[in-house]
C-alpha cells in the first residue's frame, strides 16, 4: 500500500478506480482510503483534471500528461498559450479570483485543451512575473479580492438613528424569502463615502445575486433615496421585484411611499444585525474592490458606477456554480434586465 503522506501522482489504474468511485457516489475521503492515498491528493487530482462532464479517467490522464510536458519544457501554459494568458490577465484586471477564472474557463471552453489551467498555476504565474507594472496591477487585484472576501466583523453597532414609523420586521417576511426558493426578493444598503458625506445605494437580488448600483452622491436623504430606488426597481418586471429587506437607516423612512410606488413591501432587519442581509453585505465587499473606503461618490460619474455594475453582474459566482448573475437573471425573464 502507498504511504498516504507521500504525494505522488495517480497511476492510470488509480484514476480508473477514482472515476468509478465518483460515479457510484463515493466520497473523496473514501476513495483516498481505498487507494491508500491522502484525501488532499484525490481532491487535487479531481479538481485539476475534471472536465465539463466531471472526472473521467482517460481525459484526466491526458490532462496530467499535458501538464507534465509543460513542466518539463520549463514554461507554464500561461507563458506558452497566448489566448489563455490574455483571458486570465483580462479577468484578473477585473478583480476575478483565480478560482473564478478557472471555473469560468471550464464553462466557456469545455473541449479546448489549450485553455486548461489550475488556480494554483495562475497564482504561480503572477508571483514569478518580473518586476513591473503588470505584476503590480495583478498582485494589487489579488490583494483586493482577498481583503474584501474575509469574513466581516459582526460587532455591535451603536444605534443612534431613531425609530422608523410603521416598520415591518424581518420576522414577518414570507418563508420563501428566507429559503431563497423564489426569486424577486432584494436586499439594500448604502455604502458611505469619505466622512459619510456621500453615498452609493446598493441593491442585490437574493437568488441571482444580480446587483444594481444607485448613484446618490450627496443626496442621501429619505426622499432622494426613495426616488432613486423607485427609478431602478420600479422599472423591473413584477416577477423579479417583490420585496426589499433593509436595515433601519433613516434613508428608508419613506418606505410606505416606496411600496406604493413600486409594489415592493419593505422589511427591516434588527439593529446591528448585518448578517440578516448577508447577501448585500457580501456584495458590498465586492463593490469595495472598485470603490475603496474614502471614495467621494459625488466625484464618481454615473457612467463609471454603471460600468462597475455591469462588471459585477458579469462576474461568475461560486454560489451560482460559477454562472454570472446576468446569465441567471436573464434565464428567469425574457426581458433584458
Amino acid at each position: 500500500m502507498h504511504n498516504p503522506t507521500q504525494y505522488r501522482r495517480l497511476t492510470g489504474v488509480e484514476r480508473e478506480e477514482a472515476s468509478r468511485g465518483l460515479a457510484q457516489g463515493e466520497t473523496l475521503s473514501a476513495i483516498a482510503r481505498r487507494l491508500g492515498r491522502a484525501p488532499s491528493t484525490i481532491a487535487r487530482e479531481v479538481s485539476r483534471n475534471s472536465g465539463v462532464s466531471g472526472y473521467r479517467a482517460f481525459s484526466a490522464g491526458r490532462r496530467a500528461m499535458i501538464c507534465a510536458s509543460s513542466r518539463r519544457n520549463g514554461k507554464s501554459r500561461l507563458t506558452r498559450e497566448e489566448q489563455l494568458r490574455t483571458y486570465v490577465i483580462e479577468k484578473l484586471r477585473k478583480c476575478w479570483s483565480p478560482r473564478e477564472i478557472v471555473k469560468r474557463i471550464q464553462e466557456e471552453y469545455p473541449l479546448d485543451m489549450t485553455m486548461r489551467i489550475s488556480h494554483e498555476a495562475i497564482y504561480r504565474y503572477i508571483y514569478v512575473l518580473p518586476r513591473g507594472s503588470l505584476k503590480q496591477i495583478l498582485i494589487k487585484a489579488l490583494r483586493q479580492e482577498h481583503k474584501y472576501r474575509r469574513k466581516q466583523k459582526r460587532g455591535n453597532v451603536e444605534e443612534t438613528r431613531g425609530k422608523i414609523a410603521d416598520m415591518l420586521s424581518i420576522e414577518e417576511r414570507p418563508h420563501e424569502v428566507a429559503d431563497r426558493s423564489v426569486h424577486g426578493h432584494w436586499e439594500g444598503d448604502l455604502i458611505m463615502g469619505r466622512y459619510k458625506r456621500t453615498a452609493l445605494g446598493t441593491l442585490v437580488e437574493r437568488t441571482t445575486r444580480y446587483t444594481i448600483l444607485v448613484p446618490l452622491g450627496k443626496n442621501k436623504d429619505a426622499v432622494s433615496v426613495r426616488k432613486a430606488y423607485t427609478r431602478e426597481l420600479g422599472a423591473l418586471p413584477q416577477e423579479i421585484a417583490k420585496t426589499l429587506t433593509y436595515d433601519q437607516g433613516k434613508e428608508m423612512s419613506e418606505h410606505k411611499q416606496f411600496t406604493i410606488d413600486t409594489g415592493m413591501q419593505v422589511y427591516f432587519a434588527h439593529p446591528g444585525s448585518p448578517w440578516e442581509r448577508g447577501t448585500n453585505e457580501n456584495t458590498n465587499g465586492l463593490i469595495r474592490q472598485y470603490f475603496p473606503k474614502g471614495t467621494e461618490f459625488d466625484k464618481v460619474s454615473t457612467r463609471e458606477i454603471k460600468r462597475v455594475q455591469r462588471e459585477l453582474n458579469d462576474r461568475p459566482r461560486a454560489v451560482l456554480h460559477y454562472k454570472k448573475p446576468d446569465e441567471v437573471i436573464n434565464q428567469l425573464v425574457a426581458l433584458k434586465v
